[in-house]
């Protein structure tokens, strides 16, 4: 991967660190400071570990921040934009590294920090812990989306996912056929984007055709066939009911709910699901009979014979240009992301791994079943848009492809392309 030299304040901050370090104490510890998004604990847990193996050379503070990922981001690129230099650590959402890596907040990683933490990654995950075909993050726990199905359902309608990729007009008959209803994200928020980018993307297109592009010069590739295709999938599901009555308000969750009812067929998910159905087994509220139906595969295919780009997610570290310990701090991204970490945060946590290597580990393979998939998922996973502008392009998304049955393949590309075309261009607000 080419990595090229970035004109922001990295080496000024590295020469006056290393100038504070020289007046400090022998005896000082330099504290990290790791902004984490929440989870169950598994960061801090990682946080105290690469404390321990570091012996002396840092300390890594945890400072949990907001659950959601646009206010992480807002308080993130508020304190970077004031060069705080408290920030040392940061777990990234992949959408917004661009806009960070564009304004220079982020410190160059180092050429052997680089190749140390690409080894053994997954495709998808690589992708989005770059920018500009420079990696500007060390990759973390990589997310990806799965087809869920009942085994019954999909006997029925004579498929076997496992065995051969399906398409969605395949599920989607066999729903329409079976009187089920397919579990699909159509919430206006973060979720709807994702399915929106997975279709365009397995459709061989791109929301965003030239990421590095100025604002005013970006060219959306919505008016396509990918674009127009994806329209039509998500046009008709949302017009025939496929996905429910709740489809214009459904989350993940929600999709979960309704998957685990009588009316569920197929759902795409995150693997969070999977921990989630076998707790609610425990918990006596689904009979195991449920769990023992239940099957998963890749990310339908929304052309047949072509792979899907399922989605991708998870969370990636970036260290502070402003840092004042960006050695330290690449040291312990490099110790967090161990495989063997990575594998005992999946175990955990119920985060994948970034790691091709970790889903061998044993009790990961025990814990997920399915671990082979997401990794196969992961190497064939598209980011969402990555452009410094993604804010405005999901937002623009959402206004103008919702409600799902209100898309259509001959009329929204196009109304959307013109939306968020203008207020890139400043010509509109979201």
């Amino acid at each position: 991967m080419r990595r090229r030299s970035r004109a922001i304040a990295g080496v000024t901050v590295l020469a006056l660190g290393a100038g504070l370090a020289a007046c400090a104490p022998a005896d000082s510890t330099p504290v990290l400071t790791w902004y984490t998004n929440p989870d169950a604990g598994g960061q801090a847990r990682l946080a105290q570990q690469c404390t321990e193996e570091a012996g002396g050379a840092y300390r890594i503070e945890v400072s949990v921040l907001p659950r959601d990922a646009s206010s992480q981001r807002e308080q993130l690129a508020r304190r970077l934009a004031a060069s705080d230099s408290s920030i040392d650590l940061m777990s990234l959402d992949p959408p917004f590294i661009p806009e960070l890596a564009n304004a220079g907040f982020l410190a160059p990683v180092p050429d052997d920090v680089a190749e140390q933490v690409s080894q053994d990654v997954a495709e998808g995950a690589l992708q989005g812990a770059s920018w500009g075909d420079e990696l500007v993050t060390v990759p973390f726990w990589a997310n990806t989306q799965l087809l869920w199905y009942k085994k019954s359902v999909a006997e029925a309608a004579g498929l076997d996912p496992a065995a051969a990729p399906v398409t969605w007009d395949q599920v989607m008959d066999a729903a329409r056929d079976q009187d089920k209803t397919l579990g699909v994200q159509g919430i206006k928020a973060e979720a709807y984007t994702v399915w929106i980018n997975a279709l365009v993307e397995s459709a061989g297109g791109q929301i965003v055709e030239n990421p590095e592009a100025p604002a005013e010069d970006v060219t959306l590739g919505l008016e396509s066939d990918a674009g127009r295709e994806a329209a039509r999938i998500i046009g008709e599901i949302g017009k025939d009911r496929l996905g429910g009555p709740g489809l214009p308000t459904q989350d993940e969750n929600a999709s979960l709910t309704q998957f685990q009812g009588d009316s569920g067929s197929f759902m795409v998910n995150w693997p969070f699901v999977w921990p989630a159905m076998q707790a609610s087994v425990e918990d006596g509220a689904l009979d195991q009979a449920f769990l023992d139906d239940v099957g998963w595969a890749i990310y339908p295919q929304v052309t047949e014979g072509t792979d899907a780009a399922p989605p991708y997610g998870g969370i990636n570290l970036g260290v502070g240009a402003f840092s004042a310990h960006v050695d330290e701090a690449y040291e312990a991204a490099a110790c967090i992301v161990q495989p063997e970490n990575q594998a005992a945060y999946f175990v955990s946590d119920g985060n994948p791994p970034s790691s091709t290597v970790a889903y061998d580990d044993p009790e990961v393979q025990e814990t997920f079943p399915m671990a082979d998939v997401i990794r196969q998922s992961l190497e064939q996973a598209a980011p969402r848009p990555q452009t410094p502008y993604y804010n405005e392009v999901s937002q623009g998304l959402q206004e103008t492809w919702h409600p799902p049955a209100s898309v259509d393949p001959d009329r929204t590309p196009q109304e959307s392309t013109d939306f968020i075309t203008a207020v890139l261009r400043g010509e509109r607000l979201l």
